[in-house]
Order: structure tokens, then C-alpha cells, then sequence
């Protein structure tokens, strides 16, 4: 009995330790790109000023009713009048999209471009498989929307980091909603 309350005690020293240091290394990130999250977050906050010449505001704030927290600017295209009543994904639907991914410096990190399974620049994804702010951005556009999506860091990959995005990285998509698969024929 005393070896397994020893066995006990010691698992959990492991893993205290183990969230500790994974705290510090989130510190260490979270310091070390504290210059590139202002920078982004002031982006962001320009974007969502931003304006149309007829002062309107250039992008509208989407805010699920599932995360009050959660922002995404979006900014359409098209106009919205030729794509009422066609379908809009669930949070559970798998879509086909084109698009271009940028940071906020403009430099691109990806793009469907040279994607030819699903058709000429054509990815297919699971809204739910997507960044978060992908998914609440998708779930708001109708099968033949383009839009222009801003996503804060926090809704895109946070505190991750790939060789193409930094950590708290905002990033800009443009999109267009080609079809939902198994649910609408393409347009």
C-alpha cells in the first residue's frame, strides 16, 4: 500500500512538473514575441476601423453566440442579395474553398492555388477541422460568397508556430465558397 501512495505521490510530482515547464516555455513565448502581438493586435484594431468611402465600416463583426469573446472581421465581395437563399455550412460540414492566406505584413503563408483533387484551386476542409475563426467566418457565408476575413491571433493558431507563421500571428484569408460537399452542386 505504501508503494502505491509512493507511485501516486511521485506521478503527480511528474506531472506538476511537467505543466510547470510547459508554463515557462509559454512565458518564454509569450515575451519573447511581445513586439509581434502588439503589432498584431494593432492590425487588427485598424482593420476593424477601417472605413468605405461612404464612412461606412469596410468590414462587419461577426460574434457567434456560442463564444460572445470571439471576434472575426469579414468583408464581402459579392453582393450578398446573389447568393440569398443558398446553403450555409454547419459547424459539421465539409466545404470546398478557394483561398489566399496572408499575416499582417501582407507576406503570404498559403494558398489553394496549385490544389487540382477537388477541382482547378480547390480545398476541401471540415469547418470543425478548420482554425476557429475559419469556422465561425464559414458558417456565416452562403455557397457562392467571397469575403476577406481578419482573424485574431486567439482564433487562429495562438501561441503555436509553423515555418510559415509565427506565434500570435492575426491573419487575413480570402475566400470563396465554392460548395458544400454532398449538400449543394458546385456553382
Amino acid at each position: 500500500m505504501k508503494q502505491l501512495i509512493l507511485y501516486i505521490a511521485l506521478g503527480a510530482i511528474v506531472c506538476c512538473t511537467a505543466v510547470a515547464c510547459g508554463d515557462d516555455d509559454q512565458q518564454t513565448t509569450w515575451d519573447e514575441y511581445t513586439t509581434w502581438r502588439e503589432q498584431n493586435d494593432a492590425w487588427v484594431a485598424e482593420m476593424a476601423a477601417r472605413r468605405n468611402p461612404d464612412g461606412t465600416p469596410y468590414y462587419e463583426k461577426i460574434i457567434p453566440a456560442y463564444n460572445p469573446g470571439a471576434t472575426v472581421l469579414i468583408h464581402y465581395f459579392n453582393d450578398r442579395a446573389e447568393t440569398a437563399g443558398k446553403l450555409s455550412p454547419l459547424y459539421t460540414s465539409v466545404v470546398d474553398v478557394r483561398y489566399v492566406g496572408r499575416d499582417c505584413t501582407g507576406a503570404g503563408f498559403d494558398s489553394s492555388t496549385l490544389a487540382t483533387e477537388y477541382g482547378p484551386g480547390i480545398q476541401r476542409f471540415s469547418v470543425n477541422g478548420t482554425i476557429q475563426g475559419w469556422g465561425i467566418a464559414l458558417q456565416e457565408m452562403r455557397v457562392g460568397d467571397t469575403c476577406e476575413i481578419i482573424v485574431p491571433y486567439g482564433l487562429a493558431y495562438g501561441a503555436a508556430s509553423s515555418t510559415a507563421i509565427k506565434p500570435y500571428s492575426a491573419l487575413q484569408f480570402n475566400i470563396r465558397l465554392s460548395n458544400i460537399y454532398r449538400y449543394e452542386a458546385a456553382q
